[in-house]
This record gives C-alpha cells, sequence and structure tokens, in this order.
C-alpha cells in the first residue's frame, strides 16, 4: 500500500511542490488509485503528479470525498476532466446539502459546483454506511458514536425545510485500509472526531492493531485538555505512527511531536509513504 499526499497546507523547506490550504491523497492499494479528497482546485494536484511521474488518466480508478467542504472538493471537476473517462465517485449522501458560516458573513463552504455538473462526468456512489472499496479497503461510512470530548459546534449550518439549523457534519468519512501490520486510517478533516473515527474503524473491522492515521485531525481550535485526551487515546488504543498536519494545528502537532518523536510526521505535498 502506497500513499502519495498530492497536496497539504504545507510543501516543506526547498520544496518544488506546491501547497494550498487543503488536503488530496493518492491511496494505491490492490493496484488500484483512489484518490482521496481534491483539494481547493486541481491545478496544484495536477502540478504535483507531474513532478511524482503520476497520470491522472491511468492512476485514478476512484474518487473519494471525505465531506463537502470546499477545500476537499473543490478541485473534483478539473480532476474529473484531467482524467478523461467516468469513474466511481464515492460520497455520503449528503454531500450536496446547503452547507455556511454566518460570522463573520453569510458565506457558503460546502462543495462549490451542483450534483449535476459532476454526474456529466462521473458515477456517484452515495453511500452512509461502510463500502469496501478495492480489497482490504473501506469507507467508513458515518461515525454516528462519537466521544462526549469530541463533540461540540463549529459554527457551520444547513437548511432543513426553509430553517437554519446546525449542521453536525454527519457526512464526514474516512478510509480505513487492512494491512499485514494492523489499519491504516486515512481521514481528511475528522469532524466526526479523530478518536472517535479510530475506534469506529477498529469495531467495523475487527482489527485492534492501528498501524498508523494519517490526515487532519481539525484540533486547530481545540483546547489543551481536549488535546491531551487525543494524544493519551491514541497512545491506550496502541497507534504506532501518526501523520498529520492541515487543520491539526500547531499546538496539537506539537503534543503529537513530544509524545510519538520519531513516530509523528508532519505532512507535506509530496510525501510518499508506503505500508
Amino acid at each position: 500500500m502506497r500513499i502519495y499526499v498530492l497536496v497539504e497546507d504545507y510543501s516543506g523547506y526547498e520544496s518544488p511542490f506546491l501547497a494550498q490550504h487543503g488536503v488530496s491523497f493518492l491511496i494505491e492499494k490492490a493496484g488500484k488509485g483512489i484518490l482521496f479528497d481534491t483539494g481547493q482546485s486541481a491545478e496544484p494536484i495536477l502540478h504535483n503528479m507531474r513532478l511524482l511521474g503520476l497520470d491522472p488518466s491511468s492512476h485514478i480508478d476512484y474518487i473519494f470525498l471525505s465531506h463537502c467542504h470546499y477545500d476537499h472538493t473543490g478541485g473534483l471537476l478539473g480532476i474529473l476532466k484531467a482524467i478523461g473517462r467516468r469513474v466511481p465517485v464515492i460520497a455520503h449522501p449528503s454531500i450536496f446539502r446547503r452547507h455556511f458560516v454566518m460570522k463573520p458573513y453569510l458565506r457558503d463552504v460546502g462543495i462549490p459546483f451542483r450534483r449535476e455538473e459532476v454526474e456529466e462526468l462521473a458515477d456517484l456512489y452515495l453511500a452512509p454506511k461502510p463500502l469496501e472499496i478495492v480489497e482490504g479497503l473501506y469507507s467508513t461510512g458515518e461515525i454516528r458514536n462519537r466521544e462526549d470530548f469530541e463533540q461540540g459546534h463549529i459554527g457551520v449550518y444547513t437548511l432543513k425545510d426553509g430553517q437554519v439549523m446546525e449542521d453536525s457534519i454527519m457526512d464526514d468519512m474516512s478510509v480505513v485500509a487492512k494491512t499485514s501490520e494492523g489499519l491504516v486510517i486515512v481521514s481528511g478533516c475528522s469532524h466526526a472526531g479523530i478518536v472517535s473515527i479510530v475506534k469506529h474503524a477498529i469495531r467495523m473491522t475487527g482489527e485492534r492493531r492501528v498501524r498508523a492515521v494519517i490526515g487532519g485531525f481539525h484540533l486547530i481550535d481545540a483546547g489543551d485538555e481536549r488535546i491531551e485526551r487525543t494524544v493519551k487515546e491514541f497512545k491506550e488504543l496502541g497507534v504506532e505512527e501518526v501523520y498529520t498536519g492541515h487543520c491539526t494545528g500547531l499546538r496539537a502537532e506539537a503534543a503529537f511531536q513530544e509524545a510519538y518523536g520519531e513516530r509523528f510526521h508532519k505532512l507535506h505535498s509530496g510525501l510518499v509513504v508506503e505500508f
């Protein structure tokens, strides 16, 4: 199993790779390529793929969208056009809902195009429950059992029957892969709570060994207590390695660095990881 970081908030020192607020990974497993999220736009992803010697038309067989936010979905149409053929796009059924913030002003932060535009280029697989994408690699489906300390509103809203409601981001899904060394869990922003996601993956697969957790953990605005609890839970769950960045935040990254030492890795555009 190989994972390429195609775009991330950080590109690294003296790096030729482009960075952009957002996330996109290419996961290779069982002879197939699964593009996990598409950043804000296709251009930096395609630039970085060229540097890595990757051709979208031959290296991307599926696209998985972790949730609706623009920094994880904005490049979708551009990527689909670069692939040049219809591929499955896997996401939650609610991903095209209206999704917005109201501070400091009303602004849409959801997927920046209509369902019909995607369906012109790809085949949608909108599944709220776990789905095996390739052998040994699954969508987690919705994470309904969320740890108490990970619950809380982050100031996003949706519309339901004409009413403004808090949005709990139930479309937040991750990918979990079974390897001979244990589970490799890939998350986009972890709005469901990264500890909740890891525990869900363990329950779902029956595998208790967690080889690595990769992605954004959305602890950038978290207090010290939540950060410390998250690191503690990781250690108790036996998570062996951590690869994180994007929305994790400097304080949380520092806490993981202190706890994991050389087994902590900061994500950056162009990073390649093998298991």
